[in-house]
């Protein structure tokens, strides 16, 4: 039976892994088509038995795959597949698990999320209190002089007020602190670290950026954005052993929780830290690395002397910033914040420099990816990437726009229109959503995230995380799409649920179609002959978990290049070297 014939049987409306169609008849359907394979009688150095979703359209289900070095040799029918089992080969038996492919973070910022594993952690601080606490507590057991950095605090948990460098001067005598907001775009110092960075109280204002000041006009030690530089300048950066360490260590906290491949959106130091580490053996996850667009000469220069890279280690993308984040009021919007009249948020870059530099990167070939929040952020980001492709012409370029958060709804058809990713994370939906609504109104949460009418309008989205704003678990991700429901159990119905998928849809997010906006669809995203091997043991079926219950899936086990880089059994990462 041919292949597509099959699959129409099968109607996959969420994977070949339950109803409308009984196991036993995809069973017997999938009986009738021989198991996709490269080359008959080769030997399989692993393979892995139990109900698979591939996220291959022509051949959605299968019982079995094979595995030979790093790549996939055979996909179908258990019986088929044994045929590749020899004297030598590891069986993986999923059970009543699920096999999916290996889950694709389409937006990360790695080693920034390596980095904060070892810092203060405040993210779950819900008191002005315990905010404190913390920080003291960590501060006595640094080094005089040491910087503290990370944090990942929330105000909203506290009520909204921010915090003030008069909070923690007396717990942080000997030590610089400089603390990310979690979305990354504000900070607080203490007044060791404004003294440190030359920063007065007649600091003068960034454009691009804020500085929060009392009702004196004074300081009060948090910085927003471009103002974030004043502090930044100051700041020692890790040594070469730290942010190398950092790597090693995001990446088995990747692995643990199913990411085989990310899109890191970060700078050129990190990218020559990736290269070491390649150079040593210690990539465990693949990454497609980012680097500024306001350098696209440099990046041109890489791609034309080094290449863009390997299966590990590729490069070729841009990342820009139209605006800043909704949580600190410096998203760029058509009309005032709810909570703040007056307030439309504002631009990191002008409209004219970031259309020079997309349309020079994209002239050299290079994909251009932006940060865009706000719906005039949107539009503007938008209304480039229309100009940029009318002036250079036709190609495969693959726009993408980052976060894609509050869309004017006549913008919403325009992602499809123009062939622009959205590039989106599920988790900050579930999180903004306790408060979203004070700051933009009711009227503007209905296109808040939204999933289902980006859709349906045939945009393609492409899902991560964000890390180290939010937690690297597609797991995760795919219960926000789904459910929508938030953080703080307030809306067990959804928030927007309008805007929800269906799981199928939110793992082809992270998966087939994450690879193809990273120009990786040919060898990553889907379990097919040829591809390579990297695949997630799912502990339950998602299709047949309650929606409620989807975040709480363990992942059993990661596979990355036919080598298993985490194994939940044995509670640790596999040891490769």
């Amino acid at each position: 039976m041919p292949t597509r014939l099959l699959s129409r049987l099968l109607t996959f409306s969420a994977g070949n892994l339950r109803a409308p169609v009984p196991l036993t008849l995809m069973c017997f359907l999938v009986s009738c088509a021989q198991a996709a394979t490269i080359e008959a009688g080769q030997s399989a150095d692993m393979i892995v038995f139990g109900r698979i979703w591939t996220a291959d359209r022509q051949q959605p289900g299968a019982e079995a795959i094979a595995i030979r070095g790093e790549k996939i040799i055979a996909v179908g029918r258990r019986d088929e597949v044994e045929k590749h089992r020899d004297g030598k080969t590891r069986v993986i038996d999923a059970g009543t698990g699920m096999v999916v492919p290996g889950l694709i973070d389409s937006h990360i910022h790695l080693m920034d999320g390596g980095l904060q594993l070892a810092s203060v952690q405040l993210r779950d601080a819900t008191t002005r209190d315990e905010f404190v606490r913390r920080i003291g507590e960590y501060a006595r057991k640094q080094p005089q002089g040491a910087w503290i950095t990370g944090g990942d605090w929330d105000h909203t948990l506290w009520g909204g007020e921010l915090p003030a460098r008069d909070w923690i001067d007396a717990v942080t005598p000997d030590n610089p602190v400089w603390l990310n907001r979690l979305d990354g775009h504000m900070s607080l110092a203490n007044s060791a670290a404004m003294r440190a960075a030359h920063v007065a109280d007649d600091v003068k204002d960034v454009s691009g950026g804020e500085i929060v000041r009392d009702k004196a006009g004074r300081p009060t030690g948090i910085f927003k954005d471009n103002a974030l530089g004043l502090i930044d300048r100051a700041m020692p950066d890790p040594t070469m052993h730290q942010r190398l360490d950092a790597t090693v260590a995001a990446m088995k906290y990747l692995a643990a929780r199913g990411v085989t491949a990310v899109h890191h959106l970060g700078t050129w130091s990190q990218l020559e830290i990736f290269r070491i580490a390649e150079r040593q053996g210690l990539l465990k996850t693949r990454i497609y690395a980012c680097t500024p667009l306001g350098e696209w000469q440099r990046l041109a220069k890489e791609v034309k002397e080094r290449g863009r890279g390997n299966d590990w280690l590729r490069i070729g993308g841009l990342k820009g910033f139209v605006d800043g984040s909704l949580g600190s009021h410096t998203a760029a919007f058509l009309e005032p914040f709810s909570d703040k009249p007056g307030d439309r948020g504002l631009l990191v870059n002008s409209a004219e420099d970031l259309e020079a530099w997309a349309t020079a990167g994209d002239r050299e070939g290079l994909q251009v990816v932006v940060h865009a929040i706000g719906d005039r952020a949107i539009r503007m980001q938008l209304d480039i990437y229309e100009r940029v492709a009318l002036a250079n012409g036709p190609r495969d370029r693959r726009f993408r726009i980052e976060h894609a958060q509050h869309i004017a709804p006549a913008d919403l058809p325009r992602f499809a229109k123009l062939g622009v990713i959205a590039s989106m994370q599920p988790y900050h939906a579930i999180d903004d959503g306790r408060w979203a609504g004070r700051s933009i109104g009711a009227k503007r949460c209905e296109t808040t995230y939204a999933f289902r009418s980006l859709l349906d309008s045939g945009a393609r989205l492409a899902f991560g995380s964000d890390w180290f704003v939010a937690p690297p678990t597609p797991i995760e991700g795919i219960y926000a799409a789904v459910t929508r429901r938030t953080i703080d159990g307030k809306n067990p119905n959804g928030w927007v649920p309008q805007q929800k998928i269906k799981v199928e849809e939110a793992l082809r997010a992270y998966t087939i179609d994450a690879a193809y906006a990273g120009f990786s669809e040919t060898k990553l995203g889907s379990l097919e002959p040829g591809k390579l091997a990297d695949m997630v043991v799912l502990d339950r079926n998602l299709f047949d978990t309650p929606p409620a219950e989807l975040n709480t899936v363990p992942i059993r086990m990661t596979i990355v290049g036919g080598k298993v880089m985490y194994d939940g059994h044995a509670n640790k990462s596999a040891d490769n070297n």
